[in-house]
């Protein structure tokens, strides 16, 4: 009787420490997913956000370089109308 309660009380405790373990590595395994997820998102957005402040500067340039062309142009016309009148 006594062997059957000692083999009972071990079976218990090997199973509570089973479960410890399973819970452990579960929790585990979900705080590392959790942690490369975060950092996945946060090296793709700060990826797109370098893009964004590429596309927006070269945007920039070129509607700077546009002006600059009007501008010019619109001066030469003027100064060729003068000289011309």
């Amino acid at each position: 009787m006594v062997a059957v309660v000692v083999v009972v009380v071990i079976v218990v405790k090997v199973t509570e420490v089973v479960v410890v373990v399973v819970l452990v590595v579960v929790v585990t395994v979900v705080v590392v997913v959790f942690v490369v997820v975060v950092v996945v998102v946060v090296v793709v957005v700060a990826i797109l956000v370098v893009v964004v402040i590429v596309v927006v500067e070269v945007v920039v340039v070129v509607v700077v370089v546009v002006v600059v062309v009007v501008v010019v142009v619109v001066v030469v016309i003027v100064v060729v109308v003068v000289v011309v009148v």
